[in-house]
């Protein structure tokens, strides 16, 4: 297909293929003339996860080629691939400092992830950043404690054997790896409007009742 029948079908302008292209976002077309250039099914499918990563994830450009990049460096097995691109996506904070809270967070994070049967990476920037997070609960003395969090983490169990089973649908490893940073993307607004959506439901059945 030619430029323009690329934008009409995935709804992209011709002057941000372009862009995408001198970034190095999107692979050249194979060249038929001095000026044009002919694109395939891969090039749409790579503009739409461009899509999702920039204009939806709001993304920046650098960050996506990284994330790219990671995509397509066959060196590495599925697994390392996956992980890398997902890392490269942005990440909250690390904590700034390590001082008694964190430590006590850091000690309960280790403990959660074992309850739920999982490896504990402490350089993964998701561990770092629950860290974070569950330091942030102590000082302010919510509630936070192993057997207050299992559920949360189960919740999350689930999903990611979801996901798994969902990326496992596409047919070749690229489109997996795709498709891994794409529902990465794409999914985490999903679940925080259906956990705030569900948050109001109970809320509405517990204060007012079945009515």
């Amino acid at each position: 297909m030619r430029l323009a029948e690329l934008s009409e079908r995935s709804g992209v302008t011709t002057a941000t293929i372009k862009y995408y292209l001198r970034e190095g976002l999107l692979p050249p077309g194979e060249r038929i003339s001095a000026t044009q250039a002919e694109y395939g099914e891969e090039h749409l499918r790579r503009l739409r996860l461009v899509r999702a990563l920039v204009q939806v994830g709001r993304i920046p450009v650098a960050t996506a080629r990284e994330v790219l990049t990671a995509i397509d460096d066959d060196r590495t097995d599925q697994l390392t691939r996956i992980g890398t691109a997902v890392a490269a996506l942005p990440q909250p904070a690390p904590p700034r400092r390590r001082d008694e809270t964190v430590v006590t967070a850091e000690a309960l994070a280790g403990e959660l992830q074992r309850r739920l049967g999982w490896r504990i990476v402490v350089d993964n920037p998701a561990h770092q950043a629950l860290v974070t997070a569950l330091a942030a609960l102590l000082r302010l003395g919510y509630p936070c404690t192993v057997e207050q969090l299992l559920p949360y983490g189960a919740a999350a169990d689930g999903l990611a054997a979801h996901e798994i089973a969902l990326i496992g649908e596409f047919a070749s490893p690229t489109t997996q790896l795709e498709a891994a940073v794409a529902l990465t993307v794409l999914y985490e607004p999903v679940l925080l409007s259906l956990r705030r959506l569900a948050q109001a439901e109970a809320a509405t059945r517990q204060l007012r009742g079945p009515s």
